[in-house]
């Protein structure tokens, strides 16, 4: 019955694309409440949703393992032990270590378990403004590449983009047809990355007749897409594409 609770629950939250995460527990040694397979579902708050995993002994770790899994978008591993255990190895809570969030079992059970949580984050969202050949060219090579793709209208005066919870990449590429309401919509949003298919002349105009901060128009990359050359619509989408990737991931790899 909890199984099919926290699916249940699970396929709601993915509806709404609403973030979670999924806490297992992997190991117990010696009297625990929760048993290896058991798992709860956790809300970016920290509250357990659905499930159970243990009593107010593990909660606080694992509402504090789950905030930084979904804040990182990485799992973590948190090894819960009795003081005399911790004392044993030279252990902290709050420490990492060997892999694994160390926390203290402050219960009279004196047990240890090992809960694995697992962040479960929403596609990052691509909004493509606009139906010209660079917006279907774009959406096309884009689908390989992991993004929810929205395409809200082929109007640019459809409207303010509703609020989002994850990672929202807005290409502009109206070629003429609305390009100002479709930059007030990319600017009044939530965006993570905004590009703009147009010459850096035809922004600067544009931008001369938006009420927005420099600071604002900043976030606007125009021309849109890295410096390859590009020539075809197809080119051009290659090199936003790109410049979207390389924004996305720029700070995640480690030498």
């Amino acid at each position: 019955m909890i199984s099919d609770t926290l699916n249940t629950a699970t396929h709601r939250l993915n509806a709404t694309r609403t973030p979670y995460a999924i806490a297992t527990v992997i190991r117990t040694v010696g009297a625990t409440a929760a048993k290896p397979g058991a798992r709860a579902l956790i809300l970016a708050d920290g509250t357990i949703s659905e499930g159970w995993i243990g009593g107010g002994c593990v909660r606080g770790a694992v509402a504090r393992a789950a905030q930084s899994a979904l804040a990182e978008g990485t799992p973590r591993l948190i090894s819960i032990q009795p003081d005399e255990d911790l004392t044993a190895q030279g252990l902290t809570p709050g420490e990492h270590h060997q892999g694994r969030d160390i926390a203290r079992n402050g219960c009279p059970s004196k047990g240890a378990m090992e809960i694995f949580v697992e962040p479960v984050l929403p596609r990052p969202e691509l909004v493509i403004l606009g139906a010209s050949p660079v917006a279907l060219a774009l959406a096309t090579l884009a689908q390989p590449f992991g993004f929810d793709i929205t395409t809200p209208d082929t109007q640019p005066d459809s409207g303010p983009l509703p609020a989002a919870n994850h990672a929202r990449m807005v290409v502009i590429a109206t070629q003429g047809a609305g390009d100002l309401d479709a930059l007030r919509t990319a600017l009044a949003s939530d965006a993570d990355y905004i590009g703009f298919v147009a010459s850096r002349r035809k922004f600067t105009t544009l931008a001369a007749r938006l009420d927005a901060t420099p600071e604002t128009l900043a976030r606007v990359h125009s021309p849109a897409g890295l410096a390859i050359n590009a020539v075809t619509p197809e080119e051009i989408a290659l090199s936003i594409l790109a410049q979207i990737v390389q924004h996305r991931r720029q700070g995640q790899r480690q030498t």
